[in-house]
């Protein structure tokens, strides 16, 4: 306690050879944004089945999303506690072989819809579904940092035309 009485002493001893007034001249005060975050629904996909029971589930409803893309699209389907799909974002659009991501990006939408779990898929135009090492990777690094805040990666799709691989039935995590 005597050492912060002492900073504050010293520090009102400053105050006092600066002057009050040259003090608040020199220092303007900082504006703070008053900020709301907010999920914005653009359109809705039928899903018949209603929920995610294996990776094919998974991969039939991503591949009616993505559609025919020619470039690598990084999607996170957000799933409530009944696996039921509640959301399906691209979080980023890559080149023709590469879609790099952050987790903080992956992870936005399954905290803003309030998601148990995710599973994160990415198409490859090549259409060849093993996966590189930046994909085993960056799935270790989403997995982590679900751990973190409480949301499951249930798992990581690579979708091809006509098929499809699954990084945890490979046991790549």
């Amino acid at each position: 306690m005597k050492s912060y009485e002492l900073r504050t002493t010293k520090q009102l001893e400053l105050i006092g050879e600066i002057g009050m007034d040259k003090l608040t001249k020199a220092i303007p005060a900082k504006r703070v944004n008053i900020v709301q975050v907010k999920l914005v629904r653009e359109k809705t996909l039928l899903y018949k089945d209603r929920k995610i029971r294996s990776p094919r589930d998974g991969y039939e409803l991503i591949r009616d999303f993505l559609g025919d893309v020619d470039r690598e699209h990084f999607i996170v389907l957000c799933l409530d506690t009944k696996n039921q799909p509640t959301c399906i974002q691209v979080v980023h659009i890559g080149s023709l072989n590469a879609s790099i991501v952050h987790p903080r990006e992956v992870l936005k939408p399954a905290l803003l819809s309030n998601a148990a779990s995710v599973i994160v898929a990415h198409n490859h135009p090549s259409n060849v579904s093993d996966p590189s090492p930046e994909d085993i990777e960056v799935t270790k690094r989403l997995v982590h940092a679900g751990e973190i805040i409480g949301i499951d990666v249930l798992d990581h799709l690579i979708i091809c035309t006509d098929t499809f691989r699954s990084l945890k039935e490979s046991n790549y995590f």
